[in-house]
C-alpha cells in the first residue's frame, strides 16, 4: 500500500510538471492594444467599432486616445460595456454641456440682478491694472462634471494601468508643444484635458503643465498603445479630413481647416508606422462634422460598418469564449456601488473663506454619495460667478472616503468691467439712448463683499457706488449702502396720454441704506432707509406746473423672488416683488406719504410656444405725490398702444397676457415672434378704480437675445385708435 502511495505520488508530479511545460511551450496570444482618434462628435463611431470587438470575442489589452477618443477610451477602461457609453453619449445634452454659464437657477439672487442692469454677456477681468480675458469660450464646467460622474466608479484608481483596462489619455502642452502621454493621476482630468480644444475650451493644468487637445500633436495614439506593450494595434480614425480649396470660404472655416491640417499631418504618420499585421479602422462619417453633437448617436452605427468591413482581418485576434468570459470578468472588477462619504475638505485658491463654499455642501457624513445633490451644490457654488471652475475628487484617508471640492478662482479675476447698452424709439419721438459701465471689485473680503463703481452717460446719465457685504458664511444676510446722483428726464402728458405739457429733468442725489436676508439663490427680503435730496427743472411747458428743490426721507421694505430660467425671454418659471415705502417728514421728506409697488409674472413652454401672465399695480396710499413720486405707464407691455411713460397718476396697474414662439436652436441668438393683449391705465383716486376704466391694448412684435442684450421690435395698438411703432434695444438702468 504504501508503494502504491509512493507511486501515484510520483506520477502526479510527473504529470504536473508535464502541464507546466506545456503551458510554457503554448505560444502567448499577441497583446492587443486600441489607439482611438481624436474627432469631435465623430468620436461617438468608436462606440460602434467596441460593439463589434466584443461581439468577435477581441480582448483589449491597451486603449488609448485622444481628445473624444480619450473620452471613450477612459469609459471602456472603467469598466463600462460599449451600451454603457452609448448610453451616456445619447443622454448628455451636448448643446448644454458646451454652454458655459450656469443655469439662472444657479446663479445666486444679486448675480441674477446683473440681468437687469448689465445685459452685455461679455465681462472682462481687471488684475493688476491689466484687461484681462478667459483662456477660452467654454471653461468646460458642466462638461468636467458629467466626465467626474461618469468616472466615478474608478475614481481612485490613480495609476492607470491599474484600470480594468490600462488606459492613455494623450494631450498637448500649450508651452512646448510637445505631446504630452497621461498615465496617472484623475482620469477625469485626464480625459478633459485630452479635449481641450485651444481657444474652444480652456486650458487644463496638470503638475504644472497647461495642457490642450491632444489632436495639435498626436491625434491617433498608435505608438501610444504600442509603448504600453501591445503587439498589435487596431487603430480607428474617426478625424475630419480635410476641405477642398474650394469649400474653405470664411473665416470660421480657415479656422477648422487648419485645425485639420494639423491634426491629419501627425494622424497620417501614425497611420504609417502600422504593421501588416496591424488593423486600421477608417468609419465614412460623411454629413457629421466634429460639431455636430446632435448626430452623435448616428455615428455609431457607422463605426460597426466600418468595423464589420474589416471582420477578416480582425478575425485572427479572437479567442474562445471560455477565454473572453474570463476576460470579462477581469474588466468588472470595478464597485458600481456610490461610496460612503465621511468627510469633505474644501481647497480653495480665491479670496473668499473656505466656510463660504463648505456651507453650500449638504453632503451628510456616513452616507452615499449622492452626485446628484453634490452636483447642485456645485453648481450654485460655481452660480457665484468668481470660479473658473469647481469640481471634486474622491480621496482615501485613514481608510475612510472623503471628498475634495476643488474651487479655483477665475484666472481674468477679481475685478471685471461690466457693460450695459440701451437704445428705444417710437413714433411718438421718444427716443432715448445710454451707454453704462461698471467696475465691479469682488472679494474685497473673505466672506465675498463686493464693491461696485458706475456710470451712465445718455438721456439718463448717473454716477454710484454700491457695497454689498455679506455677514455670514452662507450669505444669508447682508447690508448695502448704494450712493446715486443722476439726472432723469420726465414727460408729463395730458390724461389720455395723447399730448405732451410738459417736460422735466430731476436731478438727484439718493443714499440708501438697507440689510436683508437673501432665500438661498430665488429671493430676498430687505429693510432699508432712503435720502435723498434734488431739483425738479421745468423745460417745456406752462411755467404755473410745479418745480423747484425737494428732499425726501423714507424707510421700505421689500420682498422679491426670481425664479425665471432667462432674463429677457423666460420659458419657465416665476418672478416678482413688492415693496411697501413710507415717506416721512420726520425722515427729512417734504410731505408724509406711503407708496405700494408689486409687479408679478409667470412663464411656461409647450414645444417651442411660451406663454406668459402678469400684472403690475402701484398706489399712493396716502398723501399726493410729487412730480418725482408719479407713477407711469405706456410702451412695450405697458399698454403698448401709447408711447413710453406717456399715462401717469397717483395709482397705475396694467394685466398682461404674452405669447412668443421660439424659431431658432442657435444659442448665440436665439429669435423669437410673438403678441401680446394688456390691459390697465392710470387713475388719480382709488374710486376712479373700476374695470370700466380700463384700457385696451396689444402688442406684436420680434425679439432677439443678442450679445448686448435683448431686442424688440413691434407694433402696439389700443382703443380708441391709439398705435405706435416701436424698438427697445437693451434695458434701461
Amino acid at each position: 500500500m504504501f508503494f502504491a502511495a509512493i507511486c501515484l505520488l510520483l506520477v502526479g508530479g510527473l504529470n504536473t510538471a508535464a502541464t507546466a511545460r506545456d503551458d510554457a511551450q503554448k505560444p502567448q496570444r499577441p497583446k492587443v492594444g486600441l489607439a482611438l482618434s481624436g474627432g469631435g462628435a465623430r468620436g461617438a463611431a468608436h462606440v460602434g467599432v467596441l460593439k463589434v470587438l466584443e461581439e468577435m470575442r477581441i480582448p483589449v489589452d491597451f486603449i488609448a486616445g485622444t481628445s473624444m477618443g480619450s473620452i471613450v477610451a477612459g469609459l471602456y477602461a472603467s469598466g463600462m460595456t460599449p451600451d454603457q457609453i452609448e448610453h451616456a453619449i445619447e443622454s448628455i445634452d451636448w448643446v448644454n454641456i458646451f454652454y458655459d454659464d450656469p443655469p439662472r437657477a444657479d446663479r445666486s439672487y444679486r448675480r441674477k440682478r446683473d440681468d437687469d442692469r448689465y445685459p452685455i454677456k461679455a465681462k472682462p477681468g481687471i488684475k493688476d491694472g491689466e484687461l484681462t480675458f478667459p483662456t477660452g469660450l467654454v471653461q468646460g464646467q458642466k462638461l468636467d462634471l458629467e466626465l467626474r460622474k461618469l468616472a466615478l466608479p474608478v475614481a481612485n484608481v490613480h495609476n492607470f494601468d491599474q484600470l480594468p483596462i490600462p488606459y492613455r489619455a494623450v494631450a498637448s502642452n500649450i508651452g512646448t508643444g510637445q505631446s504630452v502621454v497621461l498615465g496617472k493621476g484623475d482620469i477625469a482630468h485626464a480625459m478633459r484635458a485630452s479635449m481641450a480644444v485651444p481657444g474652444v475650451f480652456a486650458a487644463t493644468n496638470i503638475d504644472g503643465q497647461t495642457l490642450v487637445d491632444g489632436g495639435i500633436t498626436n491625434n491617433l495614439p498608435v505608438d501610444v498603445v504600442r509603448d504600453m506593450g501591445a503587439d498589435i494595434v487596431i487603430a480607428v480614425d474617426i478625424s475630419t479630413p480635410l476641405m477642398k480649396p474650394d469649400e474653405v470660404r470664411n473665416v470660421i472655416q480657415i479656422t477648422g481647416q487648419l485645425t485639420s491640417i494639423l491634426t491629419r499631418k501627425n494622424t497620417e504618420e501614425q497611420i504609417a508606422s502600422l504593421g501588416k499585421s496591424d488593423v486600421l479602422i477608417v468609419p465614412e462619417l460623411q454629413g457629421i462634422s466634429s460639431s455636430d453633437f446632435d448626430k452623435a448617436d448616428q455615428a455609431i452605427p457607422l463605426g460597426r460598418s466600418a468595423a464589420e468591413a474589416k471582420r477578416d482581418e480582425l478575425a485572427r485576434l479572437a479567442i474562445s469564449k471560455t477565454a473572453y468570459r474570463t476576460h470579462l470578468a477581469d474588466r468588472m472588477k470595478t464597485d458600481p456601488q456610490s461610496p460612503v462619504i465621511w468627510f469633505v475638505r474644501i481647497e480653495n485658491n480665491s479670496g473668499l473663506a473656505d466656510e463660504v463654499l463648505r456651507d453650500r455642501i449638504h453632503l451628510r457624513e456616513g452616507e452615499p454619495l449622492d452626485t446628484a445633490k453634490l452636483d447642485r451644490d456645485i453648481g450654485k457654488i460655481y452660480g457665484m460667478e468668481l470660479f473658473e471652475s469647481v469640481d471634486y475628487q474622491l480621496v482615501e484617508e485613514d481608510g475612510r472616503t472623503g471628498i475634495v471640492v476643488n474651487a479655483r478662482a477665475r484666472s481674468w479675476g477679481p475685478d471685471y468691467l461690466q457693460f450695459a447698452f440701451s437704445l428705444s424709439g417710437d413714433t411718438g419721438g421718444e427716443s432715448t439712448f445710454n451707454l453704462g459701465l461698471a467696475y465691479l471689485k469682488t472679494e474685497i473680503n473673505s466672506l465675498g463683499g463686493e464693491v461696485r463703481f458706475s456710470g451712465q452717460i445718455g438721456a439718463d446719465p448717473l454716477i454710484a457706488v454700491d457695497w454689498y457685504q455679506p455677514l455670514d458664511y452662507d450669505s444669508r444676510y447682508f447690508f448695502e449702502p448704494v450712493l446715486v446722483i443722476g439726472e432723469e428726464r420726465m414727460n408729463m402728458y395730458s390724461p389720455d396720454g395723447a399730448e405732451k405739457l410738459a417736460q422735466y429733468d430731476i436731478n438727484s442725489v439718493l443714499l440708501e441704506l438697507s440689510a436683508g436676508r437673501e432665500l438661498g439663490n430665488f429671493g430676498e427680503v430687505r429693510l432699508g432707509y432712503r435720502r435723498g435730496r434734488g431739483n425738479v427743472d421745468l423745460n417745456i411747458g406752462n411755467p404755473t406746473l410745479p418745480e423747484g428743490e425737494f428732499d425726501s426721507g423714507s424707510v421700505f421694505g421689500r420682498f422679491a423672488v426670481d425664479r425665471l430660467d432667462n432674463a429677457y425671454f423666460p420659458s419657465k418659471g416665476y418672478n416678482g416683488n413688492i415693496e411697501y415705502e413710507m415717506f416721512r417728514e420726520g425722515l427729512g421728506n417734504d410731505t408724509n406719504l406711503d407708496q405700494l409697488r408689486t409687479e408679478v409674472a409667470y412663464f411656461d413652454t409647450f414645444g417651442k410656444n411660451t406663454f406668459g401672465v402678469g400684472g403690475t399695480f402701484n398706489a399712493t396710499l396716502d398723501g399726493t405725490a410729487q412730480v418725482q413720486n408719479r407713477f407711469r405707464l405706456g410702451g412695450f407691455l405697458r399698454l403698448s398702444g401709447y408711447d413710453v411713460n406717456s399715462l401717469s397718476g397717483q395709482y397705475s396697474g396694467v394685466v398682461t397676457g404674452v405669447y412668443y414662439r421660439r424659431f431658432a436652436e442657435f444659442r448665440l441668438l436665439p429669435w423669437y415672434v410673438g403678441g401680446s393683449v394688456e390691459a390697465g391705465n392710470v387713475w388719480e383716486d382709488s374710486d376712479d378704480i373700476s374695470l370700466d376704466s380700463l384700457i385696451a391694448s396689444g402688442s406684436v412684435f420680434v425679439g432677439a437675445e443678442t450679445p448686448v442684450g435683448p431686442f424688440h421690435a413691434g407694433y402696439g395698438f389700443a382703443e380708441g385708435g391709439r398705435n405706435a411703432w416701436f424698438f427697445l434695444f437693451g434695458r434701461h438702468f
